[in-house]
């Protein structure tokens, strides 16, 4: 038995306009509705809109170069901001190349920082901060344990202007998750209650990589940033719970997490210091 059926109407077989276009989200629109197209995560972005993607890094050599085609194949027009901090695995060398080099992709603009010396990560976001232009800002690892082709869903709240902060989760449940380390997991959920309880905010997941901010939030709180290591993390998430009618949102991400052996870097003492900063810029600004 078929299971084709006439339509009363010609439905397209392309679409060609560029996604997130207004062409594009109307074509899609008239075939699937208004409330399909939202639940499926797609809108369109607002005319000259800009995504800023701040990649911190550190002896990533080998996850680099493919973690960088992924966020350029992000069909959203994008400023890339790479900032190494002090490799010595050849990932410098390997920057220093694309800093040289005539992309030619309309969709991208790259852009390479170097630190002199190894100062954390946090300080490598912190530098990225400053020199970004776009609309947004958000936070990508290049280690290859977020999707950024989940980039476009987690923005989708603040170009609807339902949301200021986004947060990235990878524990509320519904979407892959690789089975690592029970003492990293439960740590990370202690640290999370903890920060929960100095900033009254309610998330699951407050030391995600995944951040995203629109251009007034990073504003408010990239001059005041100071912490160079994974510290960041909980300081962002305070100074952005003390900033009047923030709006903060969480949506489930993937995550495939390293091992120590592939070159996972967060260890002991940056959990101790990040319970530092958890009572430090949850009681004092």
């Amino acid at each position: 038995m078929s299971c084709l059926v006439d339509l009363p109407f010609e439905v397209p077989l392309e679409i060609t306009a560029q996604p997130y276009s207004q062409e594009w989200y109307a074509s899609l629109r008239a075939i699937l509705g208004e409330g399909a197209c939202r639940q499926l995560g797609f809108y369109a972005l607002p005319a000259d809109f800009r995504l800023s993607v701040v990649i911190p890094v550190y002896n990533e050599r080998n996850t680099l170069p493919q973690l960088l085609d992924r966020v350029r194949q992000v069909p959203i027009p994008k400023e890339i901001v790479l900032v190494d901090d002090f490799s010595v695995d050849g990932t410098r060398d390997l920057l220093k190349e694309y800093e040289q080099r005539d992309w030619r992709d309309p969709m991208n603009t790259i852009r390479v920082f170097f630190h002199e010396k190894n100062r954390g990560k946090g300080a490598a976001v912190r530098t990225g901060f400053a020199e970004t232009t776009g609309d947004a800002v958000i936070i990508q690892d290049a280690d290859l344990e977020y999707d950024p082709a989940e980039i476009p869903r987690l923005l989708q709240p603040i170009v609807e202007d339902r949301a200021d902060v986004v947060y990235g989760s990878r524990f509320l449940g519904d979407q892959p998750h690789r089975v690592l380390y029970f003492w990293h997991y439960l740590g990370n959920k202690f640290l999370t209650l903890l920060s929960n309880c100095f900033t009254n905010l309610n998330l699951t997941d407050m030391e995600t990589c995944y951040k995203l901010f629109k251009r007034d939030i990073i504003d408010q709180i990239g001059p005041k940033l100071r912490q160079d290591r994974f510290g960041i993390e909980p300081e962002m998430t305070a100074r952005i719970a003390k900033i009047k009618g923030c709006r903060t949102f969480e949506m489930s991400i993937s995550y495939h997490g390293r091992t120590y052996d592939q070159g996972k870097k967060i260890g002991v003492r940056d959990g101790f210091k990040a319970l530092y900063c958890i009572v430090r810029y949850g009681l004092f600004d």
